[in-house]
């Protein structure tokens, strides 16, 4: 089996044709999309036809949630949920709503967007320093909190990696399609970074009991999704975007 992994679109149409593109070079046997899809000043609604046009195997992620949980109050707080709910349909908001929290894609291959309980814990990295450091190998396994299948998926830290465990299984978060950099103030305040524009996404290919592991980073005109950003005020966005980085 050869599956292309992708996760954390964030509303940018512009990587994720560039990534569908790139994919089809690959020959895989399917496409996995591993949430938060749709939520970013850039193309929501674009983003969701584009994925439309395509056989995606697909979970929510936690910003997927957001958007359709949003109450009165977060939404008039927040512009770019303001934006978000303006360019999408009901179509769309009802696609998100029936997104499974996680799959277990087949007995050796399992879905999650953060960890198998929760979708907003980093499975794989620990931030308590204000940025990505690996978790510990027993840190790990305690999250995945007896998910046996031997390749466990996830995404959440727009951070490309694949860590083996003691157990035999392993760990791949493809990375981030769409959004390179970021800063968040949960669980405490801290940055993610890639220091480059390009999208990422990875290709798992079994070879008898093993796995290969390929991520690939793809070159995509970045300068339109800046603009997009610019136009619902998100310089933020426009500096992640361009650089990778958030200082």
């Amino acid at each position: 089996m050869k599956i292309a992994l992708l996760s954390d679109i964030h509303s940018n149409v512009y990587a994720l044709d560039a990534i569908i593109k790139d994919v089809k070079k690959h020959g895989v046997d399917l496409m996995v999309n591993l949430g938060d899809i749709l939520y970013g000043p850039i193309a929501p609604k674009a983003t969701y036809e584009l994925l439309m046009a395509h056989e995606f195997v697909t979970i929510c992620g936690n910003q997927d949630r957001q958007i359709f949980q949003a109450d009165q109050e977060e939404i008039e707080a927040n512009p770019t949920m303001q934006f978000i709910l303006a360019d999408l349909d009901t179509q769309a908001l009802d696609w998100m709503k029936a997104l499974p929290f996680d799959k277990q894609l087949t007995g050796e291959v399992y879905l999650c967007h953060g960890t198998p309980n929760d979708d907003l814990i980093y499975l794989l990295e620990d931030v308590q320093q204000g940025y990505a450091m690996l978790r510990s190998d027993e840190e790990i396994v305690n999250l995945l909190n007896g998910q046996q299948s031997s390749l466990i998926c996830c995404g959440h830290t727009h951070t490309p990696r694949s860590v083996s465990l003691s157990t035999g299984q392993l760990v791949v978060n493809p990375g981030s399609v769409g959004l390179q950099a970021y800063t968040d103030d949960e669980p405490l305040p801290h940055s993610m970074q890639n220091f480059t524009h390009h999208a990422s996404y990875s290709i798992v290919e079994s070879s008898g009991s093993q796995w290969s592991v390929n991520n690939i980073k793809v070159p995509y005109d970045y300068q339109l999704a800046i603009n997009e950003s610019k136009k619902r005020n998100r310089s933020d966005w426009v500096h992640f975007l361009s650089t990778g980085r958030c200082l």
